[in-house]
């Protein structure tokens, strides 16, 4: 099990360009869509949830419950007419979507690609976005605000992970996880803390983290679990003497 690179092994995306359209209406692609990507000798399901952020700007989400993968944010949702380009960064590949809405707004059809991969996808949209907000947590004690520097040892590549800590000013708590050696975006986490122990909860990668904090307060000591695997993993402070290089 690989954290961040595995989440869309089966998921082979993008980089097709959308067909030429001709000046057209923009619809609104908002909504629930589910559908399937068909790689070779399968049909991956799928789910994507696009509505409007309180920007106005459109932006959406990506799901594959067969690897655990719900509301994994896009990088960017463009629409064109009725071209759709989906660009989602989940592991060190940049996945795209490029697919055109159908006359009646139901369903989109096109290629996602990855790698130098390609493969068609369709979607039908069945009902209204379903995009979680950002979980929130309760207030974490001060010795636990801040950054975090740990290495996770898949076996095959380590990947290291920054884990990000604070108190809000409403009294709640907010954090997140990001692999510079993955998908170098940051997700979202739930916190709890019971005395010196940590669990962090990460819902978009179906994964969790159960730590203990030293006496020192530099270090947190525990294992990162995600679906079937359960490997070692220590956080250390950023900036303390002992941070491994």
């Amino acid at each position: 099990m690989r954290i961040f690179t595995r989440m869309l092994t089966l998921v082979a995306l993008l980089l097709v360009l959308a067909p030429p359209q001709f000046a057209q209406t923009a619809v609104d692609p908002s909504g629930h869509w589910e559908g399937t990507v068909e790689v070779p000798e399968v049909k991956m399901k799928i789910e994507i949830d696009l509505t409007k952020n309180a920007k106005g700007e459109l932006a959406g989400t990506f799901g594959n419950a067969a690897e655990g993968v719900k509301g994994l944010s896009f990088q960017t949702v463009a629409v064109d007419g009725r071209s759709v380009r989906l660009v989602l960064k989940a592991g060190s590949d940049v996945s795209t979507f490029v697919g055109v809405i159908s006359a009646d707004g139901k369903s989109i059809a096109g290629d996602a690609s990855q790698g130098g991969w390609s493969a068609p996808f369709n979607l039908t949209r069945t009902g209204d976005a379903k995009i979680a907000s950002t979980p929130k947590s309760r207030a974490i004690g001060k010795e636990l605000e801040g950054t975090w520097n740990g290495v996770l040892a898949t076996g095959e590549k380590d990947m290291r992970l920054i884990l990000t800590m604070a108190n809000q000013a409403d009294g709640t708590a907010a954090g997140t996880i990001v692999s510079p050696d993955g998908s170098g975006v940051e997700i979202s986490i739930v916190m709890t803390q019971k005395d010196s122990n940590l669990t962090i909860d990460v819902p978009s990668v179906s994964a969790s983290y159960v730590g203990v904090l030293n006496a020192a307060g530099t270090e947190l000591v525990g294992n990162w679990s995600q679906r079937s695997a359960s490997l070692p993993l220590t956080f250390r402070r950023a900036g303390a003497t002992n941070e491994k290089k």
